[in-house]
């Protein structure tokens, strides 16, 4: 009985873990293709295997937490503030296979858009499930920067949707179908969300806690968008309304473009206002590998937006933002060295 107690304490850790830590894995993903868009082989390599660590090891913990703390992750799935954190999974699955497909691993790569497709599906109708009928305030104060980690994942399905599209034969028409759709959902569902954070933000009362580095992932939103309305754009097919789409998918890659540069420095102001003027301490959270992946979508996004274009400065802009990226890459994995370090400090005691 006492060891029972004694490792249902030592697991505590587990039972806490939170689902949106495969930000890890979407972070470094990320981040590995943007240093191989530029040149920088060895630092693509490197984040491309610290990208399949994360993610293997997130699959891990996470199913031994469902079996370990079902009732944990039932709560989880069922808090407003917490179900939209798995769609994480989704995005890190998207990014390992965009990853394993440009590493000559095609079979692999639909595997994971197949499992992520399938837990988009059960996740988008759940969380909108619990945003709907479970009791909770209905008003934009339950606004949370996680949801938009749902367009993300609406869009992460495009992005490698688009690279095994031509490993499927006959089927390759309906894929490339399947993907203009979902880049239409994402925008749809972008504009219902970011419509509620800007009322949220800028005309309710804003306290310093509602600053998370979540926020990031605003920008990051629509940088997804750019980046995979970019794919589709270099997409071949025989579909007449598809290719009558182009000039609308590029105008809104642009538009798009425009609102994820106006964010950042924004989210700037937004960090200066909190730790510089209402002095509230800087400190490691999970929350901060939110604010990596988008710049490293927004690199990738600025750099397949000025080939597309043929307008080098997004190219320039996209060689400071990546590198701007890794170095906060390489902060927050110190503060999450740290933090664990500590943490096991103090148990042991």
């Amino acid at each position: 009985m006492t060891q029972s107690i004694s490792n249902d304490n030592t697991l505590r850790w587990l039972e806490g873990l939170p689902p949106g830590y495969f930000a890890v894995a979407m972070a470094s993903g990320i981040l590995s293709i943007a240093f191989d868009m530029i040149g920088q082989n060895v630092l693509a390599e490197s984040l491309f295997a610290a990208a399949l660590l994360a993610w293997v090891v997130m699959l891990g913990l996470s199913a031994w937490r469902l079996w370990r703390f079902p009732q944990a992750v039932k709560i989880d799935l069922l808090n407003i503030r917490r179900v939209f954190a798995f769609f994480t999974l989704v995005v890190s699955t998207n990014v390992v296979g965009i990853l394993l497909h440009q590493h000559s691993y095609p079979q692999l790569a639909l595997v994971c858009w197949a499992f992520a497709f399938v837990v988009w599906s059960l996740l988008l109708y759940l969380s909108f499930s619990v945003l709907t009928f479970l009791t909770h305030p209905h008003t934009v104060n339950v606004v949370h920067g996680d949801w938009l980690t749902s367009i993300i994942a609406t869009q992460s399905l495009v992005l490698l949707g688009v690279m095994v599209a031509p490993d499927l034969g006959i089927y390759t028409d309906y894929m490339l179908v399947e993907v203009h759709l979902l880049w239409l959902l994402g925008l749809v569902l972008y504009g219902i969300f970011v419509t509620l954070f800007c009322y949220r933000i800028f005309f309710q009362r804003f306290q310093p806690e509602d600053t998370s580095p979540l926020l990031w992932v605003i920008m990051g939103a629509a940088a997804a968008g750019v980046n995979a309305g970019t794919v589709l754009l270099q997409t071949s097919t025989t579909l007449s309304f598809l290719q009558a789409l182009h000039p609308f998918i590029d105008g809104v890659a642009m538009l798009l473009w425009s609102w994820a540069t106006w964010w950042i420095p924004m989210l700037v102001i937004f960090g200066v206002w909190k730790h510089g003027v209402k002095r509230y301490p800087l400190r490691y959270e999970p929350a901060m590998w939110s604010m990596v992946f988008p710049l490293g979508m927004y690199a990738v996004a600025s750099f397949r937006l000025g080939l597309a274009a043929e307008f080098p400065p997004l190219q320039w802009i996209s060689l400071l933002i990546v590198w701007m990226g890794f170095a906060v890459w390489c902060l927050v994995l110190l503060g999450l060295v740290l933090f664990m370090f500590f943490s096991h400090k103090e148990s042991s005691q």
